[in-house]
């Protein structure tokens, strides 16, 4: 393959590249003969398409989406070709061909749409009046969606397609028992794949193409911009003058390049290459310094204002705003980054690494790229606040970065622009093309009933137990993360279980109620149909074991009546979101959770360390991921007023040190055995909810434990490495 056909290929692999060397490729790209400058000046318009009509532009939503696709088919097919060392051949050429006919058919069926109603309609009574042009357009862009993902992803998500389509086929009726459903035709079949809210171009194609893809193109703006060397600086002036300053320079780097990329892998690859060697030097082992890196990008995803693509399709599905979702997520993401750093200072303080040694910071990047940074982040961040939709957001951002920019060394011109547009669609391609493969198994779910198949059979195994329901939801994450990237797990996973969790949330509420009697008649009767003798007691109250006895015993068909009897909106609202947090949380463990964890295995590759090694090492330190969800499930952490959730995140941190401690065996010092039993009774005390006896125990014990460890004498580091 010759230097620019690699180059070419290689900017859909961004994710597995650092970000100088996807500029190295965009920069020989735009010097090099045809075809290669047309592609680029193609993207760049297509970025630039991207912002104009989520800004500007008046299309319909469905012509959109089909652009949208469009576009990134044709992308993903061209930049996946395989090609001869010689130069461009025929298979190069199919593939163009391959791309322009997905591209012409995704269009036609945003053109098709009102024709295809009126020839239905003078039809009364018979199917989809589909003619033999529209059969092949609809076919094309349904295979084209399956192939380029399989092409992107691998042959989990395109078998999930198949299995999906088949099941709304002819599979539904050979299904036993619950997962039994009527087949439909094909015509059908089609028509909600291509036009139902759920289908290819719905909802959450909209997402990608009004909210992603923008926010995609705006981290590269940053990027472009040096705002990466500025947080690499900012990072080493706060926490360089730490014991083991370099791992909490990975850290912090890492939570701030977060809020620009949004992706685990990416964060990893661009931010790791200059943090795992400076934590290796600093003396932390390989596979320690790339499990810190990797456990770290994992939290990017969770650090507002982007958080990847989850709040935004967390916010489509759930019609709570953004701005509301970003700004409940601001102390749990605080939380995760310091249960990082408690394992960072516990290893170095173990091992005896690093010097309290200041860091050499490099004051001419870090003020180049500090108003390229602060000043569009802050506007963005206003403008979410406010209430404006991220689009808007987004565009206002990108255009006050190239403003503020003159202001630096690292002026935003128009080369600077275009570099910026082609790396954000580069590295758009893959979550373009899915999220449209992904519609088509949520219309399919959506279609069949089998979401709500999926929340019964979660409520029965679990019996009413919030408890079992965490532990299953926490196993179909991780399952689901070894085929899955994170996004497309989260969509999978929020469909089939985030209903049934905010229902046992809700449930939760009304066993409280069921305790001291229920006074409303009309809610009371609501639990007449239940065949339990606890019923009488609805009225005059109930002990706790009975109220969740009486609870478990609901139907979950009438569950789904009683709660809405019971638990006001706006709870229902607030159960909705945590549920939603929760699996969001969860589907991110597959990033640093062997078998199959990408974030760890990319740090790993830097680290020169042994992957699987690499990624239990990123499995503990990334221990945020399950101690945080059960912080949202069991305490008012979402949805509590700004005094309560700073009151269980200040606590929280007693016990999530006290966790790490238990995990390393170590604190400030060697722990002795007795410590271990009084380290779990405080990490019980700090964690339970709203209780000041409690928490203040807790968290004393903590701080006693720490200081006699500390006055314990330490082995050096050579001795506890032998």
């Amino acid at each position: 393959m010759s230097e620019h056909e690699t180059n070419l290929s290689a900017s859909n692999t961004g994710n597995a590249l650092t970000f100088k060397e996807r500029l190295s490729d965009l920069d020989s790209a735009l010097r090099t003969p045809l075809p290669y400058l047309p592609i680029y000046l193609a993207i760049g318009l297509f970025g630039l398409w991207h912002i104009a009509t989520n800004v500007y532009l008046n299309e319909r939503g469905l012509w959109q989406n089909c652009i949208h696709f469009a576009g990134f088919a044709l992308l993903a097919a061209v930049t996946t070709a395989k090609v001869d060392q010689r130069g461009l051949d025929w298979r190069f050429w199919a593939n163009v061909v391959f791309g322009c006919l997905i591209a012409l058919s995704a269009l036609w069926i945003a053109h098709l749409e009102n024709g295809l109603y009126e020839r239905t309609l003078a039809k009364t009574g018979q199917a989809w009046q589909f003619r033999p042009i529209d059969w092949f357009a609809g076919f094309m862009v349904v295979f084209g969606a399956i192939e380029l993902t399989r092409r992107l992803t691998g042959w989990i998500i395109p078998a999930l397609v198949v299995l999906a389509l088949s099941y709304n086929l002819f599979l539904g009726e050979w299904m036993p028992g619950a997962f039994r459903a009527a087949s439909l035709p094909l015509d059908d079949v089609l028509f909600r794949s291509l036009y139902n809210d759920e289908g290819m171009f719905g909802i959450i194609t909209t997402i990608s193409s009004a909210n992603i893809t923008l926010f995609m193109i705006f981290g590269a703006f940053l990027l472009v911009s040096g705002a990466s060397d500025f947080v690499i600086e900012l990072s080493k002036s706060i926490a360089g003058k730490l014991r083991g300053g370099a791992a909490f320079v990975a850290v912090m780097s890492s939570a701030l390049t977060g809020t620009i990329s949004g992706s685990a892998v990416a964060n990893t690859a661009s931010t790791g290459v200059i943090t795992i060697p400076l934590m290796k030097s600093n003396g932390f082992r390989g596979r320690f310094a790339a499990g810190v890196e990797a456990s770290a990008s994992t939290g990017g995803q969770l650090m507002p204002p982007i958080m990847g693509a989850g709040a935004f399709i967390m916010a489509s599905y759930t019609g709570i705003s953004y701005g509301t979702i970003v700004a409940v997520s601001v102390v749990p993401a605080i939380l995760y980054f310091l249960s990082v750093g408690f394992i960072v200072r516990i290893e170095a303080m173990k091992y005896g690494i690093g010097t309290e040694q200041a860091q050499s910071i490099d004051k001419k990047k870090m003020l180049a790229g500090m108003l390229n940074f602060v000043l569009p982040l802050a506007v963005m961040t206003y403008l979410l606040v406010s209430g404006r939709t991220p689009s808007y957001a987004a565009a206002i951002s990108i255009g006050t970065l190239i403003v503020v920019s003159w202001l630096t060394p690292n002026k935003m011109g128009p080369k600077n622009i275009s570099r910026a547009l082609a790396l954000g669609i580069t590295t758009s391609i893959m979550t373009g093309v899915l999220l449209v493969a992904v519609g088509l198994i949520n219309n399919a779910v959506t279609t069949s009933g089998l979401a709500n198949t999926f929340a019964l059979m979660i409520a029965q195994w679990s019996q009413g137990s919030l408890w079992i329901a965490l532990i299953l939801i926490t196993l179909a994450s991780l399952v689901l993360g070894m085929g899955l990237p994170v996004t497309a797990a989260y969509i999978v996973l929020s469909i089939l279980s985030a209903p049934a969790l905010a229902g046992m949330l809700a449930d939760g509420l009304i066993v409280e109620q069921l305790v001291t009697g229920i006074g409303d008649p009309v809610a009371a009767a609501s639990f007449l149909l239940v065949d339990s003798p606890l019923v009488e007691k609805v009225t005059t109250g109930m002990s706790l074991a009975e109220a969740r006895q009486l609870m478990a015993a609901v139907p979950f068909e009438l569950a789904v009546v009683i709660r809405p009897a019971l638990v006001d909106v706006e709870n229902m609202t607030t159960f909705l979101l945590t549920a939603h947090l929760i699996v969001f949380w969860l589907s991110q463990d597959s990033n640093v959770t062997p078998p199959v964890c990408l974030a760890a295995f990319t740090a790993a590759g830097i680290a020169g360390s042994p992957p699987m090694a690499t990624g239990l090492q990123a499995w503990k330190i990334a221990k945020g991921l399950y101690i945080v969800p059960l912080l949202f499930a069991y305490t008012p952490l979402i949805g509590g007023d700004l005094i309560t959730v700073l009151r269980i995140g200040f606590f929280s941190l007693f016990g999530i040190y006290a966790f790490s401690c238990l995990l390393q065996r170590h604190s400030e010092g060697p722990l002795q055995l007795w410590m271990y039993p009084l380290l779990i009774v405080a990490a019980a005390g700090a964690f339970y909810p709203l209780n000041w006896v409690f928490n203040l125990v807790g968290a004393l014990l903590v701080v006693w434990i720490v200081w006699c460890s500390k006055k314990l004498p330490q082995l050096s580091g050579a001795e506890r490495l032998s």
